[in-house]
């Protein structure tokens, strides 16, 4: 039962960083992380600096989605990041979900 039991987990760990990674690799293929390292600042923030500002702000997917799409300036310092208008809006959800995911 015990294996049973530890196999069932390790399989959700496997789903769960398997949907991570694939989202991931959604905001890999769109050049998001050209600017923007996981745990660290390239040009833009580190993702994991961006969900922990954002952390508890019920508006953030719908404002950082939005924010993807038509570029924005200010909040991160001078340098503007760049409008993103032909990524799909469910590409940017899913890639938004992912940054917030990682407080």
């Amino acid at each position: 039962m015990m294996n049973k039991l530890m196999l069932i987990a390790a399989s959700a760990a496997l789903l769960v960083s398997g949907a991570a990674s694939a989202d991931q690799a959604l905001a890999q293929k769109n050049a998001c992380m050209s600017c923007h390292g996981v745990d660290k600042k390239i040009v833009g923030p580190a993702f994991k600096e961006v969900a922990k500002k954002y952390a508890g702000d019920k508006t953030a997917h719908d404002t950082l989605v939005a924010k993807v799409k038509t570029g924005g300036k200010g909040v991160w310092g001078q340098i503007p990041m760049p409008p993103n208008p032909s990524l799909k809006a469910e590409d940017a959800s899913k890639i938004i979900d992912w940054v917030l995911s990682l407080k």
